[in-house]
């Protein structure tokens, strides 16, 4: 008898066991799923528009929405677009994160659907491109919302739709991306308990590459202004050199990282960028500026460039009887994106699974730098990478290259991703709550 009961009690009041609904239907749809996404995908591709600027894209995504079913919500970024899916059985919150800006870039890719679109940026006409992989972010997370609203049945738990615009940065003097979105009240109604995102990248087809811990860099913008004294180009003598000032700081920024940090336990990137001054060949300007990023895995690390920074660009511009002034964070700053050790050990192995296989984590981060680190920072988050390489292709172009390529073929791997985690997660969570 008691046998018999210690069987019954453990019958009802045990865990359910986990059956994977989810991705099982997923298999058996994924071509219909597929077929959305690259049609959604072309078209992004086709028609993008720079940060802060996505309306066009951000009517698309909420119409796309809609016509799933769900109720898409405009409050958050000035162009984001968000939404939730309600599961019919109870479980976690998870956001789900796609970006959906291009970048002022005219993409040199002759496919049928490749960009046209025009901009001025920074006072010079330019192309818009997708050259980031935005277009692909927001194609598979339609996907995913696609499928996921399709199937409330197996859902536990709720989705909370994230299109984010922005993330390359808002223009000079705005607000944007995932940090305004936070500030706006995203979490404050509804706080989710984890949230997943992916990038596309230059890995070879359909691989997954998850870097547990720090995964990008912060990142900062710095401008240097440069006041010398206008001349004649034929008498130098008569005038002080912003230019020569401009080259010296420079070429002389580039002994911070090798020659100020300690390389043992820092790891650190100082680049220029733009270099601007002077309208004749034989006017010497009296102004000239130079534009540059910082990226570190460390605040403190941070910190003792900018004074470092501040200090050559003060003494050099003197040696050269001209003056300098330095502003940081001139378009706002990203934090290290940061990925949550338990949901990386955790969850590694299903992106493993996802993947058929390619799968790896990465030993050290990538000095890019991604606004996810926001959302990051608010909840636990997993930020992986997925591979977009043709099968036959050993290297390619990288994001932000006016020949950045994307197979569609690579992106159900995305998808399989983002519905794995969802599951999964969503069995853990309901284990131990």
């Amino acid at each position: 008898m008691r046998i018999i009961l210690t069987f019954f009690i453990t019958l009802f009041l045990a865990p359910p066991a986990f059956t994977a609904e989810l991705t099982s239907a997923l298999d058996q749809n994924m071509n219909g799923v597929m077929s959305k996404v690259i049609d959604w995908r072309h078209h992004f591709h086709q028609f993008p528009e720079l940060s802060n600027r996505e309306y066009k894209t951000q009517k698309s995504i909420a119409d796309a929405l809609t016509e799933m079913g769900l109720e898409p919500n405009l409050d958050y970024g000035i162009t984001g677009v968000t939404a939730f899916i309600r599961g019919q059985n109870s479980g976690p919150l998870i956001a789900l994160r796609a970006d959906i800006d291009g970048l002022p870039v005219t993409e040199q890719l002759n496919l049928p659907f490749s960009s046209k679109e025009k901009t001025t940026y920074q006072g010079n006409e330019i192309g818009v491109m997708h050259a980031c992989g935005h277009d692909a972010h927001i194609a598979i997370l339609l996907g995913v919302a696609s499928f996921l609203s399709q199937n409330t049945d197996k859902l536990n738990g709720d989705i909370m739709l994230i299109f984010q615009p922005a993330e390359e940065g808002a223009p000079a003097g705005e607000d944007g991306g995932a940090e305004l979105m936070l500030k706006q009240g995203l979490f404050e109604l509804e706080k989710p308990d984890a949230i997943f995102g992916l990038h596309v990248s230059n890995l070879s087809h359909g691989t997954i590459m998850l870097k547990p811990g720090p995964a990008m860099a912060s990142a900062e913008a710095f401008r240097i202004n440069i006041e010398g004294k206008q001349t004649h180009g034929s008498r130098p003598w008569e005038g002080a050199d912003p230019i020569v000032a401009a080259f010296n700081i420079g070429t002389t920024l580039q002994t911070i990282v090798s020659r100020r940090l300690n390389l043992l336990d820092s790891q650190a990137v100082v680049s220029v960028g733009i270099m601007k001054a002077g309208t004749r060949n034989n006017i010497i300007p009296q102004h000239a500026m130079l534009e540059g990023t910082i990226r570190t895995f460390q605040d403190s690390y941070a910190d003792q460039i900018r004074d470092e920074i501040k200090l050559i660009a003060e003494n050099v511009a003197a040696a050269h009887h001209a003056t300098a002034t330095v502003d940081f964070k001139i378009y706002g700053g990203y934090p290290v994106t940061f990925n949550d050790l338990d949901l990386s050990k955790k969850y590694g192995p299903v992106l493993k699974k996802a993947a058929d296989g390619n799968y790896y984590e990465a030993l050290v981060p990538r000095t890019g730098a991604e606004d996810f680190s926001f959302f990051a920072q608010q909840v636990p988050g997993l930020f992986f990478f997925l591979g977009v390489n043709p099968p036959e292709a050993e290297s390619m172009p990288t994001n932000h290259s006016p020949y950045f390529y994307i197979d569609d073929a690579a992106l159900d791997n995305g998808v399989k991703a983002f519905v794995s985690l969802v599951e999964e997660f969503s069995v853990d969570f309901n284990k131990t709550n």
